[in-house]
């Protein structure tokens, strides 16, 4: 079985600062028999997640007809360097020894490294500069939360492996169940990111409500998680509407909220994250083939469920598939 490397040297107040860049990138932002489950869930519904440098992650096999497409250049050291940024659990995230990079772009990874026989080699980046690193070739693939664009594929090719999506929780014990339309939001105190994607997508559903004479919606804005969570849990907000993957991880950890409604990163349009590597290297075309391999065996949505990303799961990685278009 290929060995796993990992880096440190990005500090955890990196996380402050690419923060930012999870909401920049959906914007464009269970476990294998004998591995023992790193996230269990309590009879209070509050699942464990595993956030200790120990990681006991899900087994996976070399699929030869994959790792025969890995392009020469990369294959011959036998490592596979992925760049991924450790700022907000479950994607990726500080261990508690606050050094070892951990989660569910750190998993995958490593399943795709194996599946295609190579040694995985994580190495810590902040995100605006993963771009620099993949053109430089200083990264071979970047697995951090990367949203899929028309722009961005004109310098990097991509191997999809999650749907972005954006999602809308609120009190556990609330009486909103259903987030589905524009007109569900109707009159609603809602907390959402200034500047966001999913700002911008409640600005367009508040339009067309009001244009159809139903009440507007409050927008609220808070500075930092913790006056948020206050809000909605102190009753003066009803909904958060944000990045899905931070929020369920959230809302799993503690069960004081649930989620109502989930919705494409790109709305109207299907948001596609994506393993980033070089334009014209060859090697999305590998990592699609990998990844697949990984979902075919099952892999993969164990890896997700252990994340508790379920959600977000693709049945199928494509290479290069539509991209966002340019705002």
């Amino acid at each position: 079985m290929s060995r796993t490397t990992l880096k440190s040297g990005v500090t955890v107040a990196l996380a402050a600062t690419t923060l930012l860049g999870l909401a920049a990138c959906s914007d464009p932002g269970a476990s294998a028999a004998g591995n023992a489950s790193p996230a269990a869930s309590s009879a209070t519904g509050i699942k464990q997640f595993n956030l200790s440098p120990e990681q006991d992650r899900i087994t996976v096999t070399v699929n030869k007809e994959a790792a025969a497409l890995v392009p020469d250049a990369i294959k011959q050291d036998g490592k596979l360097t992925v760049a991924v940024s450790p700022f907000a659990a479950p994607l990726a995230v500080y261990a508690t020894d606050n050094k070892t990079p951990v989660g569910n772009e750190v998993d995958l990874a490593v399943a795709l490294a194996q599946s295609l026989g190579l040694e995985a080699d994580i190495v810590p980046t902040a995100w605006a500069d993963w771009p620099l690193g993949v053109d430089s070739g200083k990264y071979e693939a970047v697995l951090s939360n990367v949203t899929v664009t028309e722009e961005r594929k004109l310098k990097f090719d991509f191997a999809s492996y999650r749907d972005d999506k954006l999602g809308f929780y609120a009190k556990a014990d609330s009486a909103v169940s259903k987030v589905e339309t524009a007109a569900d939001v109707a009159g609603k105190r809602v907390i959402v990111g200034s500047g966001t994607n999913q700002e911008s997508i409640l600005l367009r559903w508040d339009e067309e409500n009001k244009a159809k004479g139903l009440k507007p919606v409050e927008f609220q804005y808070y500075d930092d998680d913790s006056a948020s969570q206050l809000a909605i849990q102190s009753g003066r907000a009803d909904l958060t509407f944000g990045p899905n993957a931070t929020s369920a991880f959230k809302a799993a950890s503690d069960a004081k909220t649930k989620l109502v409604g989930l919705v494409d990163g790109g709305w109207p349009l299907k948001a596609n994250i994506a393993a980033t590597t070089k334009k014209g290297n060859g090697f999305a075309v590998a990592a699609a083939a990998g990844l697949n391999h990984l979902i075919a065996d099952g892999s993969y949505a164990k890896i997700l469920d252990r994340w508790g990303l379920s959600s977000e799961a693709v049945t199928k990685s494509e290479v290069n598939p539509a991209g966002l278009p340019k705002k």
